[in-house]
C-alpha cells in the first residue's frame, strides 16, 4: 500500500496547468498527466502512451510527479536533471502541477487519416529499404515530421519519418526509410514482400521535430534510418535558400551501411554557406580501404565544423537510442545549451518489448 500511495498519491483534488497552452485541468485519482490533459481536450503531443517514444516530453516546472516508467529509459541524464519528464508515464502527487510542452513548428498541419498503397521499395543497404507509397490525395508536413503506416491485422502502427522536402501542395507519394526489425511485423511484411497490394492506413503528420528559424550553426547527426528526417530538413532549407553554417555526421557500422551519399554531396553544393559532411564508421574492417572516420559518430561532433561558437550551435540528432544520448551528452559538454538540442529517438519493438 505504500508503494502504490506514494506513486498515486492521495485522494485529495488535483490540478495541471499547460504552458504554452494556458489549460488547467483536474487530474482523477490514478491518471496520467498525459491522460487528463486529452481527456480535457489539450492538445498535448504524444504518440506511442508507453515511455518509449519521448513525444510527450514536457518539463516539470511546479509539483512532484511519480514514474510509472523511469523516465531515465527515454530521457537522457541531462533531460532529466533539468527537470523533464514524461507525461504519458507521470502520476501528478501534489495539489498542482506546471508543466512547459515545446510547441511544434508553427505551420504544421493537422494530422489526417489517408488510404494508401505501396508504390515501390528500393534496397538502399543490406537491411534498409526506401519506401514510396501512393496516397488517396496530397499530405502536407513540415520537414521533419513522420507519419504512422499500418496494414490490416497489425495491432500497432509504425512510426516512420517523411525523407521527403515537403511540397507546398502536399505530396502523394512520399517516401520514409524503414530498417529492418529482426521479428518486427512490419519490416518482416515490408522485406519479404507482403505489403504489395495491401490497402495501407497512414496518419500524419506527427512530430515536433523540425528546423528552428535563425542563424545558429547546425550539427546534424544521423545514424542508419536516422538520416530520412535530416535528409527532409536539410533538402527543404537548401531549396528555401537557408544561410547557416552546417555539419552532418553520418555513422553506420561499415562503409556497405552508408546509402543516400549523392543526396547528400548534391545538398553541400548548393548549400547557401559552409556545408561539412562527415561519415563515421563504427565496425569497418581493419583492413578495408576505408581512409575516412572510424568509431563512434558522436566522438566527432567537436571537430565536425571547426570554429564553431558551441554555446550558439543548435544540434538536431536523428538514430538509436544511444547514439542519441552519447550526442546530448557531446554537444552539452561542448556548451550547447539543452534547450538547443533537438532530437527524434528511433525506438522499435526490441525497444518496446523492455516496457512492463
Amino acid at each position: 500500500m505504500g508503494f502504490l500511495k506514494s506513486i498515486f498519491g492521495s485522494r485529495e483534488a488535483k490540478f495541471a496547468e499547460v504552458a504554452p497552452f494556458g489549460a488547467r485541468f483536474e487530474i482523477a485519482g490514478g491518471q496520467t498527466l498525459l491522460e487528463a490533459a486529452l481527456k480535457s481536450g489539450v492538445p498535448f503531443p504524444h504518440n506511442c502512451t508507453v515511455g518509449t517514444c519521448g513525444s510527450c516530453k514536457c518539463r516539470l516546472t511546479q509539483g512532484r510527479v511519480g514514474a510509472l516508467t523511469d523516465f531515465g529509459y527515454t530521457l537522457s541524464a541531462q533531460e532529466i536533471g533539468a527537470g523533464y519528464i514524461l507525461a504519458c508515464q507521470a502520476i501528478p502527487k501534489d495539489a498542482l502541477t506546471r508543466v512547459e510542452v515545446e510547441s511544434g513548428a508553427a505551420d504544421a498541419p493537422a494530422a489526417e487519416s489517408f488510404r494508401a498503397t505501396l508504390a515501390a521499395a528500393e534496397p538502399l543497404t543490406h537491411d534498409i529499404l526506401k519506401l514510396t507509397l501512393e496516397l488517396d490525395r496530397p499530405i502536407r508536413y513540415v520537414a521533419g515530421q513522420y507519419a504512422n503506416l499500418k496494414f490490416p491485422g497489425l495491432a500497432r502502427a509504425r512510426n516512420y519519418s517523411f525523407a521527403d522536402a515537403p511540397e507546398r501542395a502536399g505530396r502523394t507519394a512520399p517516401s520514409f526509410f524503414v530498417r529492418k526489425v529482426p521479428g518486427g511485423a512490419f519490416t518482416e511484411a515490408l522485406f519479404g514482400g507482403r505489403l504489395q497490394g495491401l490497402a495501407l492506413e497512414v496518419d500524419g503528420p506527427h512530430g515536433n521535430f523540425h528546423l528552428r528559424t535563425g542563424a545558429a550553426p547546425m550539427i546534424c547527426i544521423a545514424g542508419g534510418s536516422g538520416l530520412a528526417p535530416l535528409l527532409s530538413v536539410l533538402e527543404h532549407a537548401r531549396r528555401t535558400r537557408v544561410r547557416r553554417p552546417c555539419a552532418l555526421l553520418f555513422g553506420a557500422r561499415t562503409e556497405a551501411d552508408l546509402y543516400a551519399l549523392e543526396q547528400v554531396r548534391s545538398i553541400g553544393a548548393e548549400w547557401a554557406d559552409r556545408f561539412a559532411f562527415l561519415p563515421v564508421l563504427s565496425h569497418e574492417p581493419a583492413g578495408s580501404a576505408w581512409s575516412g572516420a572510424r568509431g563512434l559518430v558522436t566522438e566527432f561532433i567537436a571537430d565536425a565544423l571547426p570554429g564553431t561558437a558551441w554555446s550558439a550551435a543548435e544540434g538536431y540528432m536523428c538514430g538509436p537510442p544511444g547514439m542519441i544520448d552519447a550526442g546530448l551528452a557531446a554537444l552539452t559538454g561542448l556548451g550547447t545549451p539543452l534547450g538547443s538540442i533537438h532530437y527524434d529517438k528511433f525506438t522499435d519493438e526490441s525497444h518496446a518489448a523492455k516496457m512492463p
